[in-house]
């Protein structure tokens, strides 16, 4: 089984894993900077960018009652509108990030959090899409990702193994070019939580499908651990260094761990 991103890149079983450095809200609000992550990703060794389509209101409401407050964990009392519009990615700055990712050469794509980030993404020749862990239940996004024809990466964090089949038949009514990634939703994610044994698990219950993992230690050992128990892809957030205070710091890997 593989699936074909670019020329010369294929996700396939049975081969060296590809890695996917994922962006994120490690730009700080910055566009430089947020272009300068994906030529060092590229530098360092990444196969595929990956970023997050949203902007606030595809997200949230603008609300200040205390349901939207986050209550535990690395942003513990911020409210989602006020994360969210600190975090995203402006769907302006999309054009020169794909330019920049064709220049050098290198595959980008993205996580939708709605039907017109999709929509943007498709103006952009997306060559794949991701469906993050949040938004594994929302079947209707899915449906409309999967109704474009083009593989999808599925994150499995918040789901229980009930969503998982859920969300893998709603893409399966378009096609079956489906890779799942074995995730736990912990920012970051301690060691002894990551429990990547679990991949044997996925390659046993999803036979049928390319199984990775999506990593979010702030270090680089289950990833590694992964290979031995053959993940095909491996996702890791990534920033250029760690002198940059961003919202995902904590679980991301610099240009040194990437390489």
């Amino acid at each position: 089984m593989k699936f074909k991103i670019s020329k010369n890149l294929y996700i396939k079983k049975n081969s060296r894993p590809l890695i996917i450095a994922e962006i994120s809200a490690n730009h700080i609000g910055k566009k430089k900077l947020f272009l300068d992550h994906i030529k060092s990703a590229a530098k360092n060794g990444a196969d595929l960018i990956k970023i997050q389509t949203y902007e606030p209101e595809d997200i949230t409401l603008k609300s200040r009652n205390k349901n939207f407050l986050i209550k535990s964990g690395t942003w513990k009392g911020k409210n989602l509108w006020d994360l969210y519009s600190k975090g995203y990615t402006p769907f302006s700055w999309h054009k020169d990030a794909f330019k920049l990712a064709k220049k050098l050469k290198i595959p980008i794509f993205s996580s939708p959090f709605s039907k017109r980030a999709v929509d943007l993404l498709e103006s952009l020749k997306t060559p794949i899409y991701k469906i993050a862990s949040f938004e594994i239940t929302d079947l209707n996004l899915i449906d409309y990702v999967a109704s474009k024809g083009k593989p999808i990466i599925i994150s499995t964090g918040m789901a229980t193994l009930n969503e998982i089949n859920k969300a893998i038949k709603t893409i399966e009514k378009h096609h079956k070019k489906i890779v799942i990634l074995y995730c736990v939703s912990g920012y970051p994610t301690k060691e002894k939580d990551t429990n990547v044994l679990n991949i044997k698990k996925f390659q046993k219950l999803f036979k049928n499908y390319i199984i990775g993992i999506s990593d979010h230690t702030d270090n680089i050992y289950s990833a590694l651990s992964s290979i031995v128990l053959g993940a095909s892809v491996i996702e890791k957030h990534f920033i250029l260094n760690k002198n940059i205070n961003s919202l995902d710091k904590l679980f991301s890997i610099d240009s040194k761990q990437l390489k």
